[in-house]
């Protein structure tokens, strides 16, 4: 009767074994970073974005150089609402694919939107804005109605010249809206839900 001992059923690994393994390995991790690499990219491109802010045009809700998380998936299962802070394309005509805003919806479709005696007013109704600190500054504009699909936005920061917005370049459609700023989470000292 023959015996077999442990030592010839597993045999040790020789040279070429033990480099398969290392190699194998090292394969396995290189999969492994780039399948969380794609999945990074694919969120990044349709999930959720973090962003900074550039420039003085949303003070005092957001300083330069904030960090945002932006929301991109929200708009896919519903419509934007007024005081939503969002980012959106640039849509001057000097501006590049990578040109970005962050600006406040104060108007919507079908609203009738005028800056009047430095004050914003919607439908003829002077709106109560809690989330900037001063009047308008800039001059009278409007009115104008906004057509379907159509968004009115304006920076917070209401001093004269600091927000390039629907003032200037007029009215956005949904089209050029990314997503919308849900929280600052940058710095941790400032983080808050907008």
């Amino acid at each position: 009767m023959e015996h077999s001992t442990f030592e010839e059923q597993n045999p040790k690994p020789g040279p070429k074994q033990a480099g398969k393994s290392w190699t194998a390995e090292l394969w396995d991790w290189v999969k492994t970073i780039v399948v969380a690499f794609v999945i990074m990219m694919l969120v990044n491109l349709f999930v959720f974005n973090l962003s900074m802010v550039k420039g003085q045009s949303m003070q005092p809700t957001l300083a330069e150089h904030d960090r945002l998380f932006v929301n991109k998936m929200v708009y896919h299962f519903g419509e934007p609402t007024r005081s939503d802070v969002i980012v959106l394309r640039d849509p001057s005509e000097n501006a590049t694919k990578k040109d970005y805003l962050v600006k406040r919806i104060v108007g919507l479709p079908g609203d009738t939107i005028e800056v009047r005696d430095h004050h914003l007013y919607v439908n003829g109704v002077q709106q109560t804005e809690n989330y900037t600190d001063i009047e308008v500054q800039d001059p009278d504009f409007g009115p104008i109605m906004l057509e379907p699909d159509h968004f009115f936005v304006m920076g917070d920061n209401r001093h004269e010249g600091k927000s390039k917005d629907s003032r200037m370049f007029g009215s956005i459609t949904s089209s050029e809206i990314v997503g919308r700023a849900e929280f600052i989470f940058w710095p941790f000292s400032e983080m808050k839900k907008l």
